[in-house]
């Protein structure tokens, strides 16, 4: 029983240790630095640990997201209007959306490393946020197909975009913001010409 427990303790430090190992690689080296054989030298561990534990690369990555991303879902699921529950649904796609750029900003390194290829199935966390930005888009619109617009919307704040915004353009997250709330609010809503 103790035996069992020791390990249970052991796999649980491994665990942590790999991923601390995974960011300060993605922090250090960016994306291209992510390799299992790297993420199990800097973590002191084998490679075959690392496999064991996340399968591959993309588990890896996907572990790391679910990581940062745990709280949001918390917050625009359960918490607090405007991003939670209570308010106007237009008010609570702003709100998640100037949240979603707000921390992929902030972890843009782990965001990076885990978008997916094209043609390749979204990671499990963007699958739950597409879900949710459906669900609010069809209590606005319910006459457009709500996962198209959704995938619209959650294409438009990638992460490859809020890097070439940010390095190629120079653009800040406040207005990265301030421009998503543009489009969500439509270029010209209620203009007379």
């Amino acid at each position: 029983m103790a035996g069992s427990r020791a390990e249970r303790g052991d796999a649980a430090a491994n665990r942590e240790r790999i991923l601390c190992a995974a960011r300060g690689l993605l922090a250090d080296q960016g994306p291209e630095g992510l390799t299992m054989q790297a993420v199990a030298s800097a973590a002191g561990v084998g490679k075959g640990t690392v496999f064991r534990r996340f399968g591959d690369r993309d588990g890896l990555t996907q572990a790391l997201l679910d990581e940062y991303m745990r709280d949001f879902q918390e917050a625009f699921l359960h918490g607090p209007p405007p991003l939670g529950p209570g308010a106007p649904p237009s008010e609570r796609l702003e709100a998640f959306v100037d949240e979603l750029i707000q921390r992929q900003a902030d972890h843009l390194h782990y965001a990076l490393a885990a978008e997916a290829q094209p043609g390749d199935a979204l990671p499990r966390v963007y699958g739950a946020l597409l879900l949710h930005i459906a669900a609010l888009v069809h209590e606005l619109e319910p006459a457009v197909d709500e996962r198209i617009v959704a995938g619209f919307i959650l294409n438009a704040i990638a992460p490859p975009v809020l890097l070439r915004a940010r390095a190629v353009l120079g653009v800040e997250t406040a207005a990265l913001k301030d421009s998503a709330r543009v489009l969500l609010r439509g270029l010209g809503a209620g203009r007379r010409d």
